[in-house]
């Protein structure tokens, strides 16, 4: 009951990945134990059927080729693919604490609809999707320049082409 390097792990994987509470790695490690448990029926199915779903577990962004990859698979793959890890890995946000009050805070985007559950498990079609979409309040014109640059670093290159088109049009307008 009292396995002190289990306690410790859970406590590095917390700390890594930003996680509210040690629950959120054991309903990550029975996600994994049902995907091994499938994986292990799928042994005596057709080649097909096995193929099949190790496809399925590549969509979801799993580093899976075969069965035995699979039936390797640990929570932390699993932790790797939640929307507050995709979040920092795109460098929306600079920590898992920050990128998990982003998301409660429903300032990211998938595809244009907006998430706001930090365990959202991202497949590789969505992680393209992911979005910052901060929104300023109106009577906080005035931004510190940290905030300025900060809100620039992050923009993605749609928005800075976007700009850059319309400031040439303001030039252009000036002449």
């Amino acid at each position: 009951m009292f396995d002190s390097e289990r306690i410790k792990g859970e406590g590095n994987l917390a700390k890594r990945y930003g996680l509210k509470n040690k629950k959120e790695i054991w309903k990550a490690d029975f996600a994994v134990e049902k995907i091994r448990n499938t994986a292990k029926k799928l042994i005596t199915a057709s080649d097909e059927k096995r193929q099949e779903f190790i496809d399925k577990q590549k969509l979801k962004g799993f580093p899976v080729e075969t069965t035995s990859d699979i039936l390797a698979l640990s929570a932390e793959d699993y932790l790797k693919r939640r929307l507050q890890s995709i979040v920092v890995k795109k460098k929306l946000a600079t920590t898992h604490r920050q990128a998990r009050q982003f998301i409660t805070h429903k300032h990211i985007t998938i595809g244009g609809n907006i998430i706001n559950s930090p365990s959202h498990l991202t497949t590789l079609k969505e992680e393209e999707g992911v979005a910052l979409n901060l929104v300023m309040p109106a009577k906080n014109q005035e931004m510190k320049k940290e905030e300025k640059e900060f809100l620039d670093q992050i923009k993605s290159p749609k928005e800075k082409s976007k700009e850059g088109k319309s400031e040439e049009k303001n030039k252009e307008e000036e002449k």
